[in-house]
């Protein structure tokens, strides 16, 4: 998932990327988010938060196969939830990558 991690890269310095749920979540709510991209260990929590924001604004969410700590190392800032706001990066950060579902447990949310 190296290679994935220099299409993250790209859209960081070009400004095309959130970082973190907060700045994520208002992405999605706003509209601008074109896709999110989660570490393989965010917690349980963080998880089923952003499944429903994704599910309820209607974005796809990816895991990209990578720890958090490897997003630290790249990006110089530990994160689990990104978004990508730029179609075309979000396209090339996608492939390969299966969208993950929603439960209808993570659609119950008090959010």
């Amino acid at each position: 998932m190296k290679s994935k991690m220099g299409l993250i890269t790209m859209c960081r310095k070009a400004g095309k990327l959130h970082i973190g749920m907060d700045t994520v979540k208002e992405a999605c709510r706003n509209g601008s988010a074109s896709g999110v991209f989660i570490a393989n260990d965010i917690s349980p929590k963080s998880l089923k938060e952003i499944k429903f924001i994704c599910s309820r604004y209607g974005v796809e969410l990816y895991e990209l196969g990578i720890s958090m700590d490897d997003i630290w190392t790249e990006l110089g800032k530990r994160a689990g939830v990104m978004a990508v706001t730029d179609r075309g990066f979000s396209k090339a950060c996608a492939k390969g990558l299966e969208p993950v579902p929603a439960s209808e447990d993570d659609l119950n949310s008090n959010q």
